[in-house]
């Protein structure tokens, strides 16, 4: 599809330059890209399958199957049941029950895949974890290479596969998926590609409550380029325009969808108070990370890893904006961490709420870019290494979700 305004560029400050390729080129072309990801997505295919094989060993010698870790543990139930079943009709009183809580893309998908493939819903999906993850990956490595080159795309994307929580990606879960249309939603703003950005953070905005960060990302930055267009003497774009309307309509939909079902225009705000996750501010998160660090004398080692992520998280969006990155990946992880740091509820998974978050890597992709080639194998050997024995930790030591 031919743009219909100038693409977003970046402005780093760093030794790495930015690529500044126009909208449409050879590089653009799917095939073309997905030849120059190759390298990215055979090292994330590395590190991932290197995890679930130290999994499966562990697993093994605990006496535990690797199937039901993969396929069939905590949240991955949830959307097998509404892939079974369906959505509840009424709201109830009890606590951490009610599936309106879940979003219905990933489920309407294992459902519509499975009945025109063989095996189980469970397989499937899996299965679509691990390719929505490698269509991340491709997403992901495009994103960093029209900014910084081909070497900055690939060590983003391998280091999104080394996250801590980075197992999930081949799990049961929704973090692929909605990481997936995230970057490809992100590239498509900065190659102003608006209408497939519009379409993509809405389909976004049906796979997880985080939606609401990609369509911000790409409203406000089409409200930001008809600001531009009108002021530079340019006529109304109507592609900017329909991408800016489009973006939220998936996570509203959802949303308004929900409170006609339960019969009350607050229907989701109640279900989520049933799970406990009322918007605070803050509050909650700070009463944890205290908690955790002044009055725990041995704090389990698993929610010492969420709270270093989340201040690694925070640290990692101010040299973001200090490094003034392109602004829809800007807005993009700042709505994320206002929602994760900014909702109470359960501590434990916004570790894993904060994967699809990937643009926070990039000044610590652009450091190793930067650094020596022996001081870049170690760090990246290091940070694999973590992520390979903490994945396996997270599913099989820690008694509770990812």
């Amino acid at each position: 599809m031919p743009p219909t305004a100038p693409p977003v560029t970046a402005r780093p400050r760093t030794a790495v330059p930015a690529v500044r390729r126009p909208c449409g080129g050879a590089r653009d072309r799917p095939l073309t890209s997905l030849r120059r990801a190759a390298p990215a997505l055979a090292g994330y295919v590395a590190v991932r399958l290197a995890g679930v094989l130290l999994l499966a060993h562990w697993a093994h010698l605990k006496g535990h199957g690797l199937w039901p870790a993969l396929a069939t543990s905590w949240d991955s139930r949830w959307y097998l049941e509404i892939a079974d079943s369906g959505y509840d009709t009424a709201l109830g009183t009890a606590r951490n029950s009610n599936n309106l809580a879940f979003f219905p893309l990933y489920p309407a998908l294992i459902k519509a895949v499975a009945a025109v493939t063989p095996g189980s819903r469970a397989g499937v999906g899996v299965l679509l974890a691990v390719v929505c993850s490698l269509v991340a990956a491709w997403g992901i490595f495009a994103v960093g290479d029209r900014l910084y080159g081909r070497r900055a795309g690939t060590l983003l994307t391998v280091l999104w596969g080394c996250a801590p929580v980075a197992a999930v990606q081949w799990m049961g879960y929704t973090e692929s998926l909605f990481t997936a249309l995230t970057a490809w939603a992100l590239h498509c703003v900065l190659t102003g590609r608006w209408l497939w950005a519009g379409s993509l953070a809405a389909l976004a905005g049906l796979t997880r409550p985080t939606g609401v960060a990609v369509a911000a990302a790409v409203s406000v930055t089409a409200v930001v380029a008809l600001w531009q267009a009108r002021r530079s003497g340019g006529g109304p774009r109507a592609a900017v325009l329909a991408a800016g309307l489009i973006a939220p309509l998936g996570w509203t939909g959802y949303v308004a969808w929900v409170g006609v079902r339960l019969g009350r225009w607050d229907g989701y705000l109640a279900v989520q108070k049933l799970w406990l996750n009322d918007w605070d501010g803050g509050a909650d998160t700070l009463r944890e990370v205290r908690r955790l660090l002044l009055y725990q004398s041995r704090p389990h080692l698993y929610l010492v890893v969420v709270t270093l992520v989340l201040f690694f998280s925070v640290a990692m969006f101010a040299l973001c904006a200090a490094e003034r990155q392109p602004l829809p990946l800007l807005v993009f992880t700042g709505v994320m961490l206002l929602v994760v740091l900014g909702s109470g509820g359960v501590y434990f998974p916004r570790a894993r709420f904060l994967l699809p978050a990937f643009p926070l890597l990039l000044p610590v992709a652009l450091a190793v870019a930067r650094a020596r080639r022996l001081t870049a194998v170690m760090v990246l050997a290091a940070t694999a290494l973590s992520s390979l024995w903490f994945g396996a930790y997270m599913q099989l030591v820690w008694p509770g979700p990812p």
